[in-house]
C-alpha cells in the first residue's frame, strides 16, 4: 500500500505501526509517532493499524540544540 512517511510518499506491506518500523529497519526506543496528526502510544504500534494513504511521522531526537 501507498503511505507517506515523513513528507516521503513510500509503498509498504506493514499493516501495523510495528511492522512498519521493522520493515523501514527503525531500531532503539527513542521516537515517537503519528499517524494522520495523532500521537499513537508506544503500547499501541502493534495493535494500531497501516492504511492506504495514511500520513505518518516518525519523530527522532537530535543531539544538539
Amino acid at each position: 500500500m501507498l503511505v507517506r512517511i515523513n513528507g516521503e510518499r513510500k509503498q509498504v506491506s506493514a499493516v501495523s505501526i510495528q511492522q512498519l518500523l521493522g520493515e523501514l529497519e527503525y531500531e532503539g526506543s527513542h521516537f515517537a509517532i503519528a499517524v494522520n496528526c495523532r500521537v499513537v502510544p508506544r503500547a499501541r504500534w502493534s495493535a494500531t493499524s497501516v492504511n492506504e494513504a495514511d500520513e505518518i511521522e516518525i519523530l527522532t531526537p537530535r543531539p544538539g540544540g
